[in-house]
């Protein structure tokens, strides 16, 4: 196959996703997409949540082993079913659907086996579950299905400026225990290598610091103690390394429009400033996988479930960014 395929992995089947693909095959984008779009989910429910929205799509049923053999365009919904027992063509989310997601990564991930230039889209997933305590995340969920454990990293994206957080969905009480220097040094390593290969540029990146200000009561802080230390290390090399800045001011203009991505200790210190910022124009990338995977920036959304409302932008931005 010339172009090869985008996979998506419609991911929680009670979500707002459906509607989103709806939206983008009847938009103009999908003339323009080159690679052909293979949904992985379940046949019989994306015809009633579609014929419930008020879309008419054909679907071309595929088997997964054929499709390096076959030529598809985007014309029709390409889907390689797996089924799901459902009553309800919307419902609540629970962990009845937690067979059928892993099922559907599964896969995903055997057909990237194969083909490593095959590039992942999922559709938003429940934390809470569909990974049940096991992982911090679908990223931390993928690593481990790939041997990658400890060696990813989320970016979310835009082409003004990015953000990642060393820790992703910990409690707060318990990111001062997981950062490191080796962690920090790592982190910023898989940004740049990720910079160089697909922009061929070294990236500047800002480093906050963990605590308000940069400063601590305590004897030693964090920033003494890691952040700045790695700084250090990093700047001792080729890459470009500011920091630690306060959570506080980095993200004001004067200050952001100097950096390609700015690094936090913890999620919400930068996920927040950055959707303020672009709401849903940016895309989750997990970095250090051996595939490229996105994911649209946000979640199930259950409350906008059946109601035709809601944006495709961060979906959209995730496909142009594969239609390469």
């Amino acid at each position: 196959m010339k172009n090869k395929p985008i996979i998506i992995v419609l991911g929680e089947p009670y979500s707002v996703f459906s509607e989103l693909i709806f939206k983008i095959f009847k938009s103009n984008l999908i003339l323009d997409i080159k690679r052909p779009i293979i949904l992985i989910g379940s046949e019989q429910l994306l015809k009633k949540q579609m014929k419930k929205l008020g879309y008419n799509f054909y679907i071309n049923k595929i088997h997964q082993n054929d499709i390096q053999n076959i030529v598809l365009s985007n014309k029709s919904l390409n889907l390689i079913n797996v089924n799901f027992y459902h009553h309800k063509i919307f419902d609540e989310i629970t962990t009845r659907s937690n067979k059928y997601i892993d099922d559907c990564f599964i896969i995903a991930l055997n057909l990237i086996k194969k083909d490593p230039q095959i590039s992942l889209i999922n559709g938003p997933i429940s934390k809470k579950n569909f990974l049940k305590n096991k992982f911090l995340g679908i990223t931390e969920y993928l690593a481990q299905k790939v041997n990658k454990k400890n060696s990813v990293a989320m970016l979310i994206y835009n082409k003004k400026l990015s953000v990642s957080p060393v820790t992703t969905h910990l409690p707060l009480k318990q990111v001062h225990k997981n950062l490191s220097k080796i962690k920090i040094i790592n982190h910023v390593k898989l940004i740049a290598d990720f910079y160089k290969k697909q922009f061929n540029k070294n990236p500047k990146i800002a480093i906050t610091g963990l605590n308000p200000h940069c400063e601590s009561n305590y004897k030693s802080s964090e920033e003494d103690k890691i952040i700045i230390p790695s700084i250090k290390k990093l700047n001792k090399s080729i890459y470009k390394v500011d920091g630690p800045f306060a959570a506080d001011t980095i993200f004001m203009k004067k200050n952001s429009s100097k950096y390609d991505v700015i690094i936090g200790m913890y999620h919400d210190q930068v996920l927040t400033p950055i959707k303020t910022l672009f709401g849903f124009d940016a895309i989750n990338i997990t970095l250090g996988l051996p595939f490229i995977r996105i994911s649209p920036d946000h979640g199930p959304n259950h409350t906008m479930l059946g109601k035709n409302l809601s944006d495709p932008k961060s979906l959209i931005e995730a496909i142009k960014f594969l239609n390469k």
